[in-house]
Order: structure tokens, then sequence, then C-alpha cells
């Protein structure tokens, strides 16, 4: 070989060397900041450090929207609606602070998921037993299905007089596709270890199964719902088919205790526990920055994978919730 072109192959040698330790280097620097920022932005969707009165007060513990799990919010989201970390994480403190005096439940929900609704009215439930401090509920526009379970953890329950509220029941729904995947030429496989595993098309026995499950849920609905009405469980079930009711039929059938305004009842509860101040949780510290991010965002373009994948989601289910679908 030449001097020459040996020389250009150690050349290009170090070169190469030299290149790959910078990029190994310029990726760590790049992940590190990466964590940083992913960092930052949890803090600021998730902060568990709240900014309460140094005297005593009364917490708003608002649940508006729909009852379900908290998603992860990126730079380019704006957090919106229910968010359920925070809010337990609202109350845990609550039960830590002395200067606390009781909750007050604002409710504007047609329910959600099981899970989420049942694990928000056992915290309620918590905090009540570890502070003894009360909580009282204010229904506006919905306290539907899951709205209404967690009020059953309150002491008192006002609602509005245009409030839907009731819809004590379970539900669990899906799409069958196959006839228009058969249209689109589209053929579904799966593969399973058993016969129940698959539902996508609905057997009369996985119905049955399905069936036993929300039978269950709806038990342990009912016995809430007794347990807080101070009913039994055949009173209960007597009201509780799924439909929804006006305030004043609620307060007929001692679903609700008063039927009054907002302000009003923020006055009983001040005069009741002696103290006019309340404090609410701000639901984000970044809502500026994320919902002009957010616009930028829905401003853009989508493709058709998007779409699908939207629509989609819109669809899924085969989960339990305590909803109100006649509220959607």
């Amino acid at each position: 070989m030449k001097k020459k072109q040996m020389t250009g192959l150690i050349v290009a040698a170090a070169l190469f060397i030299v290149t790959g330790a910078a990029s190994v280097l310029t990726d760590t620097i790049a992940d590190k900041k990466a964590e940083e920022y992913k960092s930052i932005l949890s803090d600021l969707n998730s902060s568990t450090a709240f900014d309460t009165p140094s005297e005593n007060y009364i917490a708003v513990v608002c649940v508006e929207g729909t009852i379900q799990q908290q998603t992860e919010t990126g730079p380019l989201d704006a957090a919106s609606g229910y968010r359920h970390n925070d809010t337990m994480n609202f109350i845990n403190y609550l039960m830590q602070d002395s200067y606390n005096k009781g909750i007050l439940l604002y409710v504007d929900s047609p329910g959600g998921t099981v899970y989420e609704s049942e694990e928000l009215y056992d915290k309620l439930e918590e905090y009540k037993e570890t502070t003894g401090n009360p909580v009282w509920d204010y229904m506006a526009h919905y306290a539907a299905s899951g709205g209404y379970m967690i009020s059953m953890a309150a002491d008192k329950i006002y609602a509005n007089q245009n409030t839907t509220t009731g819809s004590i029941g379970v539900i669990m729904s899906g799409y069958d596709l196959s006839g228009l995947y058969e249209k689109l030429g589209i053929r579904y496989v799966s593969i399973t270890s058993g016969e129940n595993k698959d539902s996508s098309k609905l057997t009369d026995e996985q119905i049955d199964i399905y069936q036993t499950q929300i039978d269950e849920y709806y038990e342990k609905f009912v016995g809430i719902v007794a347990d807080g009405r101070d009913m039994t469980a055949e009173e209960v079930k007597a009201l509780a088919d799924g439909r929804t009711y006006t305030a004043s039929q609620a307060l007929n059938h001692g679903l609700i205790d008063e039927i009054d305004t907002y302000s009003n009842m923020q006055d009983a509860m001040s005069s009741e526990l002696g103290t006019t101040r309340f404090y609410q949780m701000e639901s984000s510290d970044n809502s500026i920055l994320a919902s002009l991010l957010s616009d930028v965002k829905e401003s853009l373009p989508k493709s058709e994978a998007q779409v699908l994948r939207e629509t989609a989601a819109e669809l899924e289910s085969g989960v339990p919730m305590y909803y109100a679908e006649q509220l959607q």
C-alpha cells in the first residue's frame, strides 16, 4: 500500500474515532437534558406542594369532567378536565394540614371508571376518618353515576335546582367491527390460549361472564349509596335502574339534602365551620404556556393514521364504568 493511501486511512480512522466519541458525548448530554426537561414538566404538571393559607380554611375539591386515570401531559398539551392524581395528592396533603377544617366537594361530572371513582370515594372517607373534618358536596350541572358515588362520602349534599343526578348503575360497552372489516377486506386474526381470551366477537357465554362482573360492581355501588344516604339496599335498588333524576326528584327520593345556590351553600358551610376562607387547588402551574403550545398543536394538520388512532381510542371500551351514557 502506498504511503499516501496509508496516511489517508489513518486520518479517516482518526476522524471516525473522534466523530464517534463526540456523538456519544452529545447523546449523553442530550439524554441528560431530556431527563431534566421531563422532570421539570413533571413538577409543573403534578406538584404536591400547595400554597394553602396559614389560617383556618375550607378546601374546595373540584371534580369536573369524566373521572378517569390521569394521563401525562407534554409541552404541547394543556391540562384539562378532572386530574385524578393531583386530586388524590391534594386530599393527602389536607389530611396533614391542621389549618384545614373541611372539604367542599364541587362535582360537575357524568361519572367515570369504576377504579378511579371508588378510589376517590375511599380517599374522601379516609379524610373524614383521619381528620374528623366534614365533607360537604355541591352538585353543579351533573353529578351522575360515578359523580353521584363520590358524593356519598359527603355529610351534606346540596344540588343546584337544574342539576342532573342519579344514574346509579354500571355499564361496559364496546363495538363489533367485524362487519366493517369484511367490507373493507380486513381479516382479523387472534391466537389465544383460551376461548374466552378474545372478546372481539362476544359469545353468549362471554356476555354472561361480563354480566357477573357488572353485577358485582352494581352491588358495591348500591351498598355505598345505602351507607351514604342511610337507606336499605332494597330502597336504593328501587331507584337504581340507571335512570337520572332532576334535583327535585332526587330530593323527594332522599338522594340529596338541599336544593340551593353554590354561594348559599358556601355561606352555610362557613357559618358551621367558623371560617369564611376557601382555598381551591390550582390545576396546573404551566397552564398559560401549555395552552399556547396546545393551540399550535391543534392547528397542525393530522395524518390519516392519527385520525384513525384517535377514532379507535374514542370507540375503545371494555372497561366497567359508573357513567351516565345519556350525558355524553
